[in-house]
């Protein structure tokens, strides 16, 4: 197998694998257009609301990839994805825009950290959440952000994530995309899907750090707080015991399917480049 960003072992590998946290997509999602520049964009250009099936399979190909895909692989795809930012201006943001990049890279390593712990009723320590860190800095990265950019290390990305929790102010396009991004009606089986909204729902708004949830106007009060952990407790319960094949399907069926496309777009350009390592 050629080399990837990552090896097997590393913190990475282990908590991306489990595919139970795509339910903590919502939250990370809305986490990152909570930051107004970053809304503004994904309400102008994404297409998320029209085609949410096909976003997630492109965000969770992303990942995948350069989380367990070759080098090669992760810095392809990284590339086509930096090159497909680059129409994605508009007056006040740039989705390639630094700024952007840490945001949203860091709003991927704390749901991530947030979840996988409550689920393996796991606690990390100061050692392991500073490696979990240093790699998923790879997320902005990887997409051109130059490492300064991002906090040195885990306690000043404490102070840099507390700071923004604390003084980002969400927009109207921010209620929008979650408007959008919590409906179910584009989804393929439409009012179908209500009950498993529902529970994706409760999973957004128990993960949403409180003066974001706050801001986006979510019902909070000690019921809903009940139901989320007993959510979380059965997934607890239920979801470890699985077997490992079975949690990491989602994975397996993402990575074939940006693979697929990798190749496609080789025979088409079979010299595009791709990042020195």
């Amino acid at each position: 197998m050629a080399e990837g960003v990552f090896q097997d072992g590393d913190l990475i590998r282990v908590i991306a694998q489990e595919g139970v946290l795509i339910a903590a997509g919502g939250a990370a999602s809305l986490l990152q257009t909570a930051h107004p520049k970053v809304a503004q964009g994904v309400y102008d250009h994404s297409y998320t609301a029209d085609d949410p099936v096909r976003r997630l399979r492109n965000t969770m190909g992303w990942l995948y990839t350069v989380q367990f895909g070759t080098r090669e692989e992760a810095e392809t795809l990284s590339a086509l994805v930096t090159k497909g930012h680059e129409s994605i201006t508009g007056p006040d943001y740039e989705a390639n825009d630094p700024e952007l990049q840490v945001w949203v890279a860091s709003t991927l390593f704390a749901v991530a950290a947030q979840f996988y712990q409550l689920l393996f009723r796991r606690t990390f320590d100061e050692a392991e959440l500073e490696e979990f860190y240093q790699q998923s800095k790879t997320y902005a990265t990887i997409l051109g952000c130059p490492e300064k950019r991002m906090p040195g290390n885990y306690p000043q990305f404490r102070e840099y994530y507390a700071d923004m929790l604390q003084n980002l102010e969400i927009s109207d396009a921010s209620r929008a995309v979650a408007d959008q991004v919590l409906g179910w009606k584009k989804l393929p089986g439409g009012p179908l899907n209500a009950p498993g909204m529902m529970v994706i729902r409760l999973l957004t708004a128990g993960l949403m750090p409180a003066p974001i949830r706050e801001q986006y106007g979510w019902k909070w009060d000690a019921a809903r707080e009940r139901r989320f952990r007993l959510l979380v407790d059965l997934l607890a319960v239920v979801y470890p015991r699985l077997p490992l094949r079975a949690r990491t399907l989602p994975r397996d069926a993402y990575l074939r399917s940006t693979r697929r496309m990798l190749a496609k777009v080789k025979q088409r350009r079979p010299t595009i480049s791709v990042r020195s390592s």
